[in-house]
């Protein structure tokens, strides 16, 4: 039988047709499904924590407030009075301490170097004794480990050992001073400035919100945290003279003073930390608190008194997440629609804001049986993130050989996004 050319392209077509039914089928019966589209809820909110007491701090000044994590990272609870950069007085001894000892560490198991009392750092005692400012006695000659000098800076607010250290570690006080800047702006404190090592200069500014970020890198210290326990070692300086705690306040319960100080510039200045209840089971939430320009003493004492009174009332805790709340939602190409509902209710201190932070996370899927966990709703608190897993209310299923043959586009594109991922 001769082969016409009307036979010929039958042969064709019929065999290119057999073999795209033979290829097509498979491939759309087999081959992947699309990811299913996820739309979060508009503005996920908390749960409410309507009514909780927010911290509260003095109008006066210049205030803050804020909550640490265990690495010493700070998240503000909240500011009061002057937000600019406003004189910090001796607070600025907790730059001087930290950027010393960012270079020249307290070793772990011992006072450190000896640093020898010379003509510079006796004449220094003697100036500062005759402006009636804050000193440590001193004798030429004398040998001070580096940690008593830190003591003596700290809890002594000596302006005289302020200035010894920085002399002994960096040959004098111009070029701490340009180090310390420099170590503010490497570690994002874009306010705090520095103009000496001991807070007498009104050029000395800072914000109390970056005071309390100071206070939270000090806390972090363990060496540095443990010069301020009750309790500690007298120092190994000859004679054991005393270092006295005068950066304490007499009656501040439960308050830890970190810096206190007096200047005609900054008035009043204080930085301290303190302790509230956590959550049931879990330990207490540590803060630290920072107020400059203060007045006076009694206008110190009632706010911070109403600072830790109020942020104890505001760590009461709140659900954050509800079990069975809709978070977002799911659909799939074929149709099938679920919701994912948070699976766990959690709660958190409320610090006086129900505004919490929310991500929703989704793992790409094509099918899943109701009641999965398919992602993850996370609320970022001041205490840390808090979150529950995603779980489907219903199932989305396979759609099944005829969606599958009827939507080559759908499954073509799935195909090339899995080869892709």
């Amino acid at each position: 039988m001769s082969m016409t050319p009307g036979r010929i392209v039958g042969i064709a077509v019929g065999a290119i047709a057999i073999l795209g039914i033979g290829v097509y089928g498979p491939a759309m019966l087999l081959g992947p499904l699309p990811a299913v589209s996820v739309t979060v809820a508009e503005g996920p909110a908390a749960a409410s924590g309507d009514g909780a007491t927010a911290v509260t701090l003095p109008a006066d000044g210049a205030s803050a407030m804020a909550v640490l994590a265990d690495d010493g990272a700070s998240t503000t609870l909240a500011v009061a009075g002057d937000t600019e950069a406003v004189p910090i007085g001796g607070a600025v001894k907790l730059v001087t301490v930290l950027a010393t000892l960012d270079t020249l560490p307290l070793p772990p198991d011992s006072g450190g170097p000896d640093i020898t009392i010379g003509p510079d750092d006796y004449t220094d005692y003697l100036r500062y004794v005759a402006e009636d400012t804050r000193t440590l006695a001193v004798l030429p000659g004398e040998k001070w480990t580096e940690r008593d000098v830190v003591r003596a800076v700290l809890l002594a607010s000596s302006n005289n050992h302020a200035d010894t250290l920085v002399r002994w570690a960096f040959g004098g006080v111009d070029p701490y001073v340009e180090a310390a800047n420099a170590w503010l702006a490497e570690n994002g404190f874009t306010a705090t400035r520095v103009a000496d090592a001991t807070g007498l200069s009104g050029d000395n500014v800072g914000t109390p919100e970056e005071l309390t970020r100071l206070a939270g890198l000090v806390l972090a210290d363990r060496r540095l945290a443990g010069l301020f326990a009750v309790g500690d070692d007298p120092p190994a300086v000859t004679g054991e003279r005393n270092i006295p705690d005068i950066v304490a306040r007499p009656g501040d319960a439960g308050v830890r003073a970190l810096a206190r100080s007096y200047t005609d510039q900054a008035g009043v200045s204080f930085v301290y930390t303190t302790t509230v209840p956590g959550l049931e089971g879990q330990p207490p939430h540590r803060l630290v608190g920072a107020m400059t320009l203060m007045p006076d003493y009694e206008t110190l004492d009632a706010a911070v008194s109403t600072a830790v009174t109020s942020s104890a009332q505001s760590a009461a805790p709140v659900e954050i997440i509800t079990a069975g709340t809709p978070y977002a939602s799911v659909e799939a190409a074929w149709g099938d629609r679920a919701d994912l509902i948070a699976s766990v209710s959690r709660t958190d201190a409320s610090w006086g804001d129900d505004a919490a932070e929310a991500s929703v996370t989704v793992e790409p899927f094509t099918t899943a049986p109701s009641g999965s966990d398919v992602g993850r709703i996370s609320f970022a608190t001041a205490s840390g993130d808090v979150a529950s897993p995603l779980e489907l209310t219903s199932a989305i299923g396979d759609p099944g050989p005829i969606w599958r043959l009827t939507h080559p586009a759908a499954l073509i594109g799935a195909f090339f996004a899995d080869q892709q991922g």
